[in-house]
């Protein structure tokens, strides 16, 4: 007797709503269980959790993994490569001293009672080619040096530079979360990146000046030495600032500028600008370019041979590979929840509840990430959900609802994620005093950029 396969491409499930939902909950809980308690790294812990979802759902044994590949590769395919760039451009940004630059030229012209709302605009500038992680191993030794200098309480000058990393890493792109609920509900990145800046802005006032003066009220700390013991900078060649705020900035401009004409002129038009500004604009043309123009202003033009060019490069590679994997575990995850029908039963009950698309694709992120604390994972989850419903959205809707599932994956940081306690230690706080600043500063955060989200929807009558 031969044995039937499935058509390639397809994945055979059970047809009960319940032993689907059940497998969604199975799933995720074993993700929760995995990473919270065995401490199992979150590649890993998406790979079983889905495998898990997958039996549970009644996918054929053979089929466990073929949702899941087709959304690991997908994901990485369209995804890996902008975050590969980003390093790049990140690491070249850091090691030329460029972001030195950029600091202290906004430094210079920031007297004291400025002070806060200075590395807020820092963090902000700094925070976007960089990951969360690296803007804090950055920033964080020049938030100790001027509070000692300035004589300021280190939460005062603190938690308006995280909160500005803490936007940008959950709501605008090229950052991973942002890029990865990007193609799991395919919104235009160049509109969401549009967006996310504009609700970006007045969510860093709130959650980083605004909320610190009354954090530092709270928690009185002064700023130790900084890392090294030394206060001194490189004397070495460092770019201008004008090269350093260009770096940062084009692929931003590149990326808006497609969505503009894009939006402007006419389908079909035969004018070449246009044509070129399209392509341009392409995430992938776009940070390729900046890649390009960060070797020359960053590395020859300073001096630095041609394999000393390619070793910053290939220096940046290595430490985001865990990034990458994780990355496509979610999209894997994700898939996985879209082919064995789940998602599209969740969003048949957020629909049949009344409750909006944004509100929802926020409660989702909000409730994994307190779960696991892993602001990734509480994208994966939310933006395979809300997917199917993303579908019949208009474009701006789409985006709007990236940055709703970013929003809620940033929400109420505690002992379950490693950010909590990478901020800790850096700022020598206890555990009260870590929630009192920056776990209050998240949730801050999360909410008003939801806020900010809903405003806008409402005015382009989205609700």
């Amino acid at each position: 007797m031969a044995f039937a396969f499935p058509a390639a491409g397809t994945v055979t499930h059970a047809d009960n709503d319940v032993q689907l939902i059940a497998a969604a909950v199975v799933g995720i809980i074993a993700i929760i269980v995995l990473i919270v308690w065995r401490k199992m790294h979150p590649f890993l812990a998406l790979t079983l959790g889905s495998a898990v979802l997958a039996a549970v759902a009644g996918v054929p044994l053979a089929d466990t993994f073929a949702a899941f590949t087709d959304g690991l590769g997908s994901t990485i395919g369209n995804v890996g490569t902008l975050i590969a760039f980003g390093a790049i451009i990140g690491r070249l940004l850091i090691d030329s001293g460029g972001a030195d630059q950029i600091v202290d030229t906004v430094l210079a012209r920031a007297p004291g009672p400025r002070l806060p709302w200075a590395m807020a605009l820092i963090a902000f500038v700094v925070g976007i080619p960089l990951f969360f992680e690296v803007g804090i191993v950055l920033l964080i030794p020049v938030v100790m040096m001027v509070a000692r200098r300035a004589r300021q309480p280190l939460v005062l000058v603190g938690v308006p530079a995280l909160a500005g990393l803490s936007a940008l890493h959950g709501l605008v792109p090229p950052h991973p979360g942002p890029l990865l609920a990007i193609d799991s509900v395919n919104a235009d990145l160049g509109m969401t990146l549009g967006l996310g800046l504009l609700v970006a802005v007045p969510t860093v006032i709130i959650a980083g000046p605004v909320a610190a003066r009354a954090m530092a009220r709270w928690v009185p700390i002064e700023a130790s030495e900084p890392l090294g013991g030394s206060e001194d900078g490189d004397d070495g060649a460092r770019p201008s600032f004008v090269a350093s705020i260009t770096v940062v900035l084009l692929p931003v401009a590149l990326m808006l500028l497609r969505t503009v004409v894009e939006t402007t002129v006419s389908e079909g038009s035969p004018a070449l600008v246009a044509h070129a500004a399209l392509f341009v604009g392409q995430p992938i043309v776009a940070l390729l370019i900046t890649v390009l123009v960060a070797m020359h202003l960053f590395g020859f033009r300073l001096g630095l041979r041609a394999d000393q060019v390619a070793d910053r490069v290939g220096s940046s590679l290595g430490p985001i590979a865990g990034i990458l994997l994780i990355v496509g575990a979610g999209g894997g995850f994700k898939q996985t929840l879209v082919d064995s029908g789940i998602a599209d039963i969740i969003a048949s009950w957020i629909q049949q509840a009344a409750v909006p698309a944004l509100l929802a694709g926020w409660l989702v992120a909000v409730a994994v990430r307190l779960a696991t604390g892993s602001a990734t994972v509480a994208t994966v989850t939310a933006a395979g959900i809300m997917a199917p419903l993303a579908a019949g959205m208009p474009p701006v809707e789409v985006s709007l609802l990236v940055l709703a599932i970013g929003a809620g994956s940033v929400f109420l940081s505690h002992v379950n994620d490693a950010g909590f306690w990478l901020v800790k230690e850096y700022f020598g706080m206890t555990v009260g005093q870590t929630f009192k600043t920056w776990s209050l500063m998240e949730t801050l955060l999360s909410v008003t950029a939801m806020v900010a989200i809903s405003v806008i929807a409402l005015v382009l009558g989205l609700f």
